[in-house]
């Protein structure tokens, strides 16, 4: 195994020295809007909000909650806390009040910084509703009982909503912040604590904090970018969210140990990352294949300067061979690589090289990052398995998650004495150490890159009252690799429609979680011990709904 030396900095040191290394090459540039600024621009303004991040209140070991889409105040939020050592929590910008009060109150968040909220969710109407009390507090003084942390809200624009600071008023206060406090907060963090919870889906139970570590995300984001060559004279254009592993390490933590110039998109449309791409003469563009197909596929393609791409990530989910050759010669991505891995290993374990064929980027997804040891195991016995032998793939090295939060029991059924991470995910490998995918153990739903939690929806369902039991599953989709159907046996004597079901999801759940498919049954597949085979339930659907050319993709 090839051991780098490691970045050994917090995230705001790292930025630091970027920014004296670098300090007039552009760090960050939009677009669509008035912002630009260069790596020394950006670590002081990093600066400002963590000077007013302390005068409101937070420290060392705090929480601090961000929701919103990839806009500047994201970036500066991310780096700010990382100066003072508050840890980052993100949050699904798709999530709805019955998910915003779960992630809030279990991370036990004590500031949230928002936008305004997006065109399918008003963030901040969800949280006068979830903290009534909000509208008649003093800024930073909340005082909520479903929400107990919650002290501070801020608006990350310069809106003005009762009992929130706006951005600049934040940014206002760091002028009569001390620097002794300041130098205080910043030089008693070590490369080895918290920076960043990612909730993720997990086997059982509701999603998990993921806790990683500045040590994690930097020396991960430095093999991604290290593997597609990144330099100081890239420019990666970020469409993928930041709230995921994608966009914060594979993007963002990539770019920035490569001081590549990043361009980001606020959210995903074709037209405007194909703008991006072109105006700004980007030479890199992560996504999943269904990102790739919607660019490729409008009509006015061919109208879009993509002469300057080179390199790129292509992940979430498998992509066909047609669409990675569309890419490698109809974008110029010729080094555009495959990366596998999730958030508990920050995330990416293996990866393609520049140079590996588009056969091999398609049915595999590469070997083992340097500083990672990566195996299959036998997932009843434990046993190491050779070359062509299925089983689970595991990870162990500087990648592996701290834990999940509060979830001691959880994170040892994770992590095993050895510090190797179980990942549910069933793999072979070859003998020439490229991996493989070929199903997953746990029972989760990845559509077009998103994990899904059934468990989560299949719980939301359950406080309806014409529910008698309910399993969500996964079928087959080729737009998105996995679409959720929910199977749903109702109390005797209801009458409901499967767009009611869709609709009563829609209003409370996250939009990629609403079922594309319902299901009405009389009874589920169990075994003799009464235990329902999910497994039954998706052959059924499959069946049932006709998707059996779905379940086929070409890969090579």
């Amino acid at each position: 195994m090839n051991n780098p030396k490691y970045i050994e900095k917090t995230l705001g040191d790292y930025l630091s020295s970027v920014a004296e290394k670098y300090p007039d090459r552009t760090a960050i540039k939009y677009n669509d809007r008035d912002y630009c600024r260069t790596w020394k621009e950006l670590d002081e303004e990093a600066e400002r909000i963590a000077k007013g991040f302390l005068q409101i209140g937070i420290t060392k070991g705090d929480h601090v909650a961000i929701w919103a889409t990839n806009v500047p105040q994201w970036f500066l939020t991310l780096f700010a806390c990382s100066k003072i050592g508050a840890v980052l929590v993100t949050v699904n910008t798709g999530y709805k009040l019955f998910e915003a009060e779960y992630l809030l109150r279990q991370s036990d968040t004590k500031a949230l910084v928002l936008i305004e909220g997006t065109k399918y969710v008003n963030y901040c109407d969800i949280m006068e509703e979830l903290c009534p009390e909000l509208k008649d507090s003093k800024p930073g003084c909340l005082s909520s009982p479903r929400l107990p942390c919650l002290k501070a809200v801020i608006h990350a624009g310069d809106m003005k909503r009762p009992g929130m600071y706006n951005w600049s008023e934040v940014e206002a206060l760091s002028a009569s912040c001390p620097d002794t406090l300041y130098k205080e907060a910043s030089s008693g963090i070590s490369c080895h604590d918290v920076t960043n919870m990612q909730y993720t889906s997990g086997t059982t139970g509701f999603p998990k904090g993921v806790m990683l570590t500045h040590y994690n995300i930097l020396n991960n984001g430095r093999n991604i970018g290290d593997g597609m060559g990144f330099t100081p004279d890239d420019r990666l254009c970020i469409c993928v969210p930041l709230f995921h592993c994608f966009g914060l390490v594979l993007a963002t933590m990539a770019s920035v140990t490569h001081a590549t110039a990043m361009i980001p998109v606020e959210a995903y449309s074709p037209v405007k990352v194909l703008k991006a791409l072109s105006e700004e003469k980007c030479t890199a563009v992560h996504g999943v294949p269904t990102m790739f197909i919607a660019m490729l596929e409008r009509e006015d393609f061919d109208t879009y300067d993509l002469s300057h791409m080179r390199t790129g990530i292509m992940a979430g989910s498998p992509c066909p061979i047609k669409v990675m050759r569309e890419v490698v010669d109809r974008m110029n991505m010729r080094g555009i690589v495959i990366v596998y891995g999730q958030t508990e290993a920050s995330p990416g374990c293996t990866m393609t090289t520049t140079d590996d064929s588009i056969e091999k980027r398609v049915a595999t997804v590469g070997r083992s990052f340097p500083g990672v040891e990566t195996k299959i195991v036998d997932p009843e016995t434990g046993e190491t398995l050779g070359p062509g032998k299925q089983g689970e793939f595991c990870a162990r090295g500087y990648n592996i998650m701290k834990g999940y939060y509060k979830m001691e029991e959880a994170t040892k059924q994770a992590i095993d004495e050895d510090g190797w991470l179980h990942t549910g995910d069933l793999a072979e490998v070859d003998a020439d150490g490229y991996y493989k995918i070929t199903g997953r153990i746990k029972d989760m739903i990845i559509r077009g890159g998103e994990n899904i939690y059934p468990k989560e929806i299949e719980e939301f369902l359950y406080t309806k009252d014409y529910i008698r039991d309910v399993q969500v599953i996964g079928v087959p989709s080729k737009a998105y690799g996995e679409e959720v159907c929910a199977c749903v046996i109702l109390k005797e004597g209801e009458t409901v429609t499967e767009e009611q079901i869709k609709n009563d999801v829609r209003e409370r759940m996250a939009k990629h979680k609403v079922p594309s498919y319902v299901l009405f049954m009389d009874s589920f597949f169990m075994t003799a011990s009464g235990k329902i085979q999910k497994f039954k339930l998706r052959e059924y659907a499959i069946e049932k709904l006709s998707l059996q050319e779905e379940s086929k993709i070409e890969t090579a």
